[in-house]
């Protein structure tokens, strides 16, 4: 009974599957709807700012959260329509701010990317799957974006629903794919994947062992060529700026009277620098870019619409007429921009363990300028887009022109920039590695070197002459020390007399033939100093013991003083005195 009323009772499958499912679908959803959110309202506050401060507001709180609904659907690249014109005729607004449509980019990246953060508890929950979070992400984001178009459908600014249902998905869709694959460490599969929706011919030549190695290179060189492009023509809108200043000026003032909507102008500027740099970067190209209905604008002509808004970035347009040189000198920017992509190929090509042939470097260049094209083809049609109807229909670059300008300049300049600086590093490296066991020689002028002694910087004769052959050396005072420096070793402690008298003994003695109990001491020193043959009037028997146990006379020596010396006889104690005269 009491096991029963103890025990819980068990949950049912259903039950047990829900509570143990990875919370990683309703994450996803929220981190979605949080980066939607974010991006709307921060719209919304600095739409509402600039009403509240504007001394004359053409309608209530509505009207701004309608424009900002609307500006923040316009960052995708949503077209709007615009209502309420004078002559009652609805006029497109296609030209997406860029600047604007980094905000949903960025937030919608890092709503990715936490989507599939990890718990740091071990016992948390898994990982989320992929699909999961990018899923998640999409969906909750697309859920806000719907509502904002329903609600921004009845104000002045209307979105179009053919772009709401494909630049809106689209932006989400890349955005936090982006965000997914970064947090999983940019694995190569999805690219792969990708690639097979390719023709034979491009799959074949994007494929291979190294495959990972080409397409990266690729896209670092055709990201650099595009930043080069775009900020080359970034230096290009300022230049005009400045050479058009007092026109840029006088549209400013002319547009409103008010600070706030002079700020309001200068924020739209701001907006649009990146969309004008693209536009710079397509006139150096050589498409140049519209500016109403066949009035096109390039370094060979310009010839601007005659009525056109009244805008800063408009005025810095090159006036009409046929082009200079100063406008033919844009061309230098797209030459330079190839020559970056091919510096670019080339050091890739000889970093590897494995260095590239000259036609994979050449590969991989053309790889190259089909991703600037591909690059400048997206941007483009970004940058541009109707503003009205008429005249102003077409507005921007062609994109169906400057991409495939980016890629045969990439192409004409990147290709021999890349196999020139290859074989220039790959002729450095070989020039500055020495061949295996190959001695340099000293510069000229510089003094010889000389060999190291073999105890590699001993104190011998023969170390001190080769480390200081100029230096004169000290005579050797002690012949002890200069047999001992033979051995290139310093003797350990200081040279005691009688050592080498002892040594030669010892040794004589080992040579000499005897009875094997002969001993050192029962030999009579020699005395090295005096000559060994003894002289006629000494007597031969003195200084022999009565077991001397050597040769008859070996042990004769004259008068030394010492009566351990002198001999081992009876006589032994009383020195022998030398009678000759």
């Amino acid at each position: 009974m009491t096991q029963m009323t103890d025990r819980r009772p068990s949950l049912t499958p259903l039950s047990t599957r829900l509570r143990d499912r990875p919370p990683g679908l309703s994450a996803s959803l929220l981190n979605g709807v949080v980066a939607a959110g974010l991006g709307l309202g921060t719209l919304t506050v600095l739409v509402l700012g600039l009403w509240i401060s504007s001394p004359y507001p053409d309608s209530g709180p509505g009207g701004a959260l309608h424009i900002a609904a609307a500006l923040w659907l316009l960052a995708h690249g949503v077209e709007l329509v615009r209502t309420g014109t004078v002559s009652g005729a609805q006029l497109p607004v296609g030209v997406t701010p860029l600047l604007l449509l980094a905000l949903p980019a960025w937030l919608l990246y890092r709503a990715g990317r936490y989507a599939t953060d990890a718990s740091a508890d071990p016992d948390g929950p898994p990982p989320v799957p992929v699909r999961t979070a990018w899923l998640g992400v999409v969906v909750g984001y697309l859920g806000v974006g719907t509502a904002a178009t329903v609600y921004c459908s009845g104000g002045e600014l209307r979105p179009s629903w053919g772009g709401v249902t494909v630049w809106l998905p689209l932006v989400a869709v890349a955005g936090a794919g982006a965000g997914v694959w970064s947090a999983h460490g940019y694995p190569p599969q999805p690219l792969l994947r990708a690639l097979k929706v390719l023709p034979g011919p491009v799959r074949r030549a994007v494929s291979g062992t190294d495959a990972r190695a080409r397409l990266g290179t690729a896209a670092r060189a055709a990201a650099a060529a595009t930043a080069v492009l775009t900020g080359g023509g970034a230096l290009l809108v300022a230049a005009s700026m400045v050479w058009h200043g007092a026109a840029a000026r006088a549209s400013f003032l002319e547009l409103t009277d008010g600070w706030t909507g002079r700020f309001a102008v200068l924020l739209l500027g701001m907006a649009l620098i990146p969309n004008a740099s693209v536009w710079a970067a397509s006139y150096a190209l050589g498409p140049g870019f519209v500016l109403g209905a066949g009035h096109p604008v390039h370094p060979f002509a310009s010839d601007p619409a005659p009525l056109l808004p009244p805008f800063p970035l408009l005025a810095a347009v090159p006036d009409a007429g046929p082009g200079t040189r100063l406008n033919w000198a844009a061309g230098l920017l797209p030459a330079v921009a190839a020559m970056v992509a091919g510096w670019f190929v080339a050091r890739a090509a000889v970093r590897g363990p494995r260095r590239w042939r000259t036609g994979r470097t050449a590969g991989v260049a053309l790889l190259t300028a089909v991703v600037c094209a591909l690059l400048l083809t997206l941007l483009a049609a970004l940058a541009g887009g109707p503003m009205g109807v008429a005249a102003l229909s077409r507005f921007g670059p062609p994109w169906w022109l400057t991409g495939p300008a980016a890629g045969a300049w990439t192409a004409l300049f990147g290709l021999p920039t890349a196999l020139v600086v290859r074989a220039w590093r790959l002729w450095r490296g070989r020039a500055g590695t020495a061949p295996a066991g190959a001695t340099p020689k000293p510069p000229a002028g510089a003094p010889e070197a000389r060999p190291k002694s073999r105890s590699g910087g001993g104190t011998g004769p023969r170390a001190r002459r080769e480390d200081t052959p100029l230096a004169p050396q000290k005579p050797v005072r002690d012949p002890t020390l200069a047999v001992e420096e033979g051995y290139d070793i310093l003797p350990a402690e200081p040279f005691v007399p009688g050592l080498r008298d002892d040594l030669d003994r010892a040794l004589r003695q080992a040579a000499t033939p005897g009875p094997a109990e002969n001993t050192a001491d029962e030999t009579p020193p020699r005395d090295d100093r005096q000559d060994e043959t003894p002289r006629e009037d000494e007597n031969p028997q003195v200084g022999a013991g009565e077991d001397a146990g050597t040769p008859e006379g070996a042990g004769t020596l004259r008068e030394t003083g010492n009566p351990r010396e002198a001999g081992t006889g009876e006589d032994a104690g009383t020195p022998q005195r030398d009678e000759t005269p």
